[in-house]
């Protein structure tokens, strides 16, 4: 085959030690270290042979340092999916692997993975620590939840929600020592549906300390988790501030207020997602898009960026990406399978809860899309369908400066009866019609 990368080498990553190859026989294969120093002496050691490109696979994060390093000496670097290459024969050593990860780059047989801009990856170490604080926080007020219900606090039975205003009210008072129902249910919130009485009635504890106690430690650590997420949203919004701030054209930018996008308790309260949202994409109001919410945009901003779109030529490279297309398998004019490829990254995760969630909106474009799917598929299929579909709208709007213009335009509550309120007054005007004939009533 054809030689096209004459001056390849590539890259065995590992945790304690990497192998380099910039050949193929015996000498030309060397270990470095895995610290600072070594990761110089191997962009040293390229530069001494005329590499100009390297290859190295996706190990963990292993990567990261030395993909880092080969940029600042000046070297093209291929970051390759470890799938696209695996050695098709012969025993699996490092040395081997390392040649043949340069065999297959000097062929140009390595294509690179995406990979998003410096900003963009700050922004999404920050979102994804975000998310997990945010799943150690749901872990704790399940324990919480289970030693309330040991001391026989059927606090999960009477609100809502334990962490709700009424809740963490009430469990601050139990870990302070108070065990009295009326005093606890005195604490109760004006916005709570339960009466009073009926949370008085289910408090009356067994006086448990070692259940107590635990409860204690696991609701000082939800506190600390609590103050955790918001020092991060903090530092998001000051990382947001400052890409956003740096551009003039787009710090001008205003939408609309989206009183219908709810914000549930996890959402970044210390901002405005929408309007930094459109400002962040150049004014794209993704926002617009029904089921759509602030988790949604997040995710869009931290996992991919502003231009990182652009990178995928095709809608349909960037839904591939995301593994929602599904990954035909034909030989001999017959289809062996068409399901969807296997695997899963956190932008894909918040496009299917997206779809999901339109699943269960009525009379709007995309959610008749999902009840079609969901009737001939079930909603399994249904959810990926909608999700593919929405990837292929947001890249459109992003890339294509395209707004989102669907053919049923969907209307909220609010909406709907300003719309019927003019048609009837037309219809009165029209017909001449007295309140009395159609049964209202003067005052």
């Amino acid at each position: 085959m054809e030689i096209v990368n004459p001056n390849a080498a590539g890259i065995d990553v590992g945790s304690r030690s990497h192998l380099v190859a910039v050949g193929q026989g015996e000498q030309d294969v060397k270990e470095f270290g895995v610290y600072d120093v070594n990761l110089r002496a191997i962009a040293q050691h390229l530069t001494d042979h005329h590499v100009r490109t390297v290859a190295m696979e996706s190990t963990g994060t292993y990567w990261q340092n030395l993909f880092s390093t080969l940029q600042e000496a000046g070297l093209e670097v291929i970051l390759c999916n470890g799938k696209f290459t695996k050695n098709i024969k012969g025993k699996k050593t490092d040395v081997q692997d390392c040649q043949w990860i340069q065999k297959l780059h000097s062929l140009g047989l390595l294509s690179g993975s995406f990979l998003p801009d410096t900003a963009t990856e700050q922004l999404r170490t920050y979102c994804r620590h975000r998310g997990n604080l945010i799943e150690a926080s749901a872990t704790t007020t399940k324990k919480m939840q289970k030693y309330l219900r040991l001391m026989n606090y059927r606090l999960d039975v009477a609100v809502r929600d334990v962490t709700g205003l009424t809740g963490l009210s009430i469990i601050a008072s139990i870990c302070n020592g108070e065990s009295n129902p009326a005093a606890l249910a005195a604490l109760r919130h004006g916005n709570c549906r339960k009466s009073k009485a009926e949370i008085e009635s289910a408090l009356h504890g067994n006086g448990r300390k070692d259940y107590l106690f635990a409860l204690q430690q696991e609701f000082d650590i939800f506190s600390t988790l609590q103050v955790k997420i918001q020092q991060c949203d903090a530092e998001i919004e000051k990382l947001l501030s400052q890409q956003i701030g740096d551009d003039p054209g787009r710090r001008s930018l205003r939408t609309g207020d989206k009183v219908h996008k709810r914000a549930n308790k996890n959402a970044p309260r210390s901002m405005d997602v929408n309007q930094i949202a459109f400002q962040y994409f150049g004014g794209v109001d993704l926002m617009a898009i029904e089921g759509v919410s602030h988790s949604t945009v997040m995710a869009l901003m931290s996992e991919v960026g502003a231009e990182g779109f652009r990178k995928f030529s095709t809608a349909k490279q960037f839904t591939s990406w995301l593994r929602l297309n599904p990954n035909n398998k034909i030989s001999g004019g017959k289809v062996l399978s068409s399901k969807v490829p296997k695997g899963s990254n956190r932008l894909k995760i918040a496009l299917r809860n997206a779809a999901n969630a339109i699943g269960n909106l009525k009379d709007t474009h995309l959610s008749n899309f999902f009840n079609r799917i969901c009737f001939r598929r079930g909603r399994h299929a249904a959810v990926s369908a909608t999700a593919r579909k929405l990837a292929v709208i947001i890249w459109n709007m992003i890339v294509n400066r395209v707004p989102y213009n669907p053919p049923s335009v969907y209307e909220f509550l609010d909406q709907k009866r300003k719309r019927k309120v003019q048609e009837m007054r037309k219809l009165i005007a029209k017909f001449a019609i007295e309140p009395d004939e159609v049964g209202f009533v003067k005052l």
